[in-house]
């Protein structure tokens, strides 16, 4: 190990400790007004991992040259917060919402339950199934704004609003293992390991299904109660807004598509988003505020994060090379509440003759954790920048996130381990 490499480590263990403590610096925030911007910024989870990553590469730049630094941020593949900040976008543009909410609504009215409630569930189990095949980014993203004005709302006792983040941030986890490209983690191995769609269905997919529909299940009957103000709101006339054009609308869904099609080619898909922001632009009346900060927000964190995890692999692989497969399983649903997911599996496809039960041991663990922390998983991100107005303080508190996904985390370790 290098001097450099020690201190990355260090900044990753301060950045983690950071990312655990932003409700500190929002306090102080309100202590000291003369320094509030200061305090405001440093208490935005989003912006966490960028800050301490900003400092890596000023250490190595000191360290080991500016040549050195910029050739390391040059060498990290950033196609990952792109397409996160891309699909984050679109996905929350009022042609695509709508007509998504239209689709929920129809559904949930057939359905034996309430109206709130059943569009609870279906967000909390259907569309996080459907990020299998539009990416597990937008299926957040769809979810949590549909969900925020029904759950994270007040009137709801905070601890079921961290219990539904957490089966929210388990079940987009786990609802993208139905194919072989939709989740991050499955996609770093998939190739290297040759898992293609049908061999995720039949491994991870079913499985995965049962636990979705188990944890959204329990979550909504325990939130069934606090749901009645959703119901009179679902209930009332619809403030009549600008109908959106069908063929608006089907352009939308096109760009879309395009983007999750094209989501490994950053040159198209970027190009589809100015394409995209040229439409939204000429026909604005059909559009809400395009969500370009929040957006933003999370792709410096996942830029952040890859650009601090780029250096963690020199005491990471030793340890996910070390384990036999029990033990990787459990290992992984550990490791991952501390770093990426993507990274981890990631890791364990550079291990020569890493044997099957391992390989799916370690993808299962790593999965199942996904929605333990912040940064377990890349869509988290996307969900506390959309819902953390929802909470007290405006912030999302990482031991409230991490009681309220350690029953869905559960279910989802056991049908995988079962």
């Amino acid at each position: 190990m290098s001097i450099i490499e020690l201190i990355a480590a260090a900044l990753f263990a301060l950045a983690l400790i950071h990312s655990f403590s932003t409700g500190y610096f929002q306090r102080l925030e309100q202590r000291h007004p003369k320094h509030a911007g200061l305090f405001h910024l440093l208490g935005e989870v989003e912006l966490v991992f960028g800050f301490w990553s900003v400092l890596l590469i000023a250490a190595m730049a000191w360290l080991e040259g500016p040549a050195k630094a910029i050739g390391y941020a040059e060498s990290r593949q950033y196609t990952e917060p792109l397409f996160v900040f891309v699909i984050m976008v679109i996905a929350a543009s009022r042609p695509v919402v709508s007509n998504i909410e239209a689709l929920i609504a129809s559904i949930a009215s057939r359905l034996p339950l309430r109206a709130a409630p059943a569009q609870v569930w279906l967000c909390l189990a259907l569309l996080p199934l459907i990020g299998s095949l539009i990416t597990e980014p937008a299926a957040m993203t769809l979810a949590a704004l549909m969900l925020g004005p029904l759950v994270f709302r007040p009137g709801i006792p905070e601890r079921l609003k961290y219990g539904a983040l957490g089966v929210l941030f388990v079940n987009i986890s786990i609802g993208g293992t139905l194919t072989a490209f939709a989740a991050p983690p499955v996609l770093m191995v998939a190739a290297n390991w040759n898992w293609d769609n049908a061999f995720m269905a039949s491994q991870f997919g079913w499985k995965a299904m049962i636990a979705v529909l188990i944890n959204a299940t329990a979550i909504t009957f325990m939130l069934r109660q606090h749901l009645h103000d959703a119901d009179a709101a679902l209930a009332a006339p619809a403030a009549q807004a600008l109908p959106v054009p069908r063929l608006l609308s089907l352009i939308h869904f096109a760009l879309l598509a395009g983007v999750i099609l094209f989501a490994h080619r950053p040159v198209i898909f970027i190009g589809l988003f100015l394409l995209f922001l040229g439409i939204a632009q000429a026909y604005a009346s059909h559009q809400n505020k395009l969500m370009l900060k929040e957006a933003l927000l999370v792709g410096l964190f996942l830029g952040g994060l890859l650009l601090l995890g780029g250096m963690q692999q020199w005491w990471l692989q030793p340890i996910v090379a070390g384990l036999e497969p029990a033990a990787l399983f459990f290992g992984a649903l550990g490791l991952t509440a501390f770093t990426d997911n993507a990274a981890l599996t990631y890791l364990g496809s550079l291990i020569e003759g890493i044997s099957d039960p391992a390989k799916y041991m370690l993808v299962a663990g790593a999965v199942a954790g996904g929605g333990m922390t912040v940064i377990a998983n890349a869509p988290n991100p996307a969900g506390v920048a959309l819902l953390k107005q929802g909470f007290q303080d405006a912030s999302i508190s990482a031991a409230g996130l991490a009681v309220g996904a350690a029953l869905p985390t559960v279910v989802a370790a056991a049908v995988f381990w079962l």
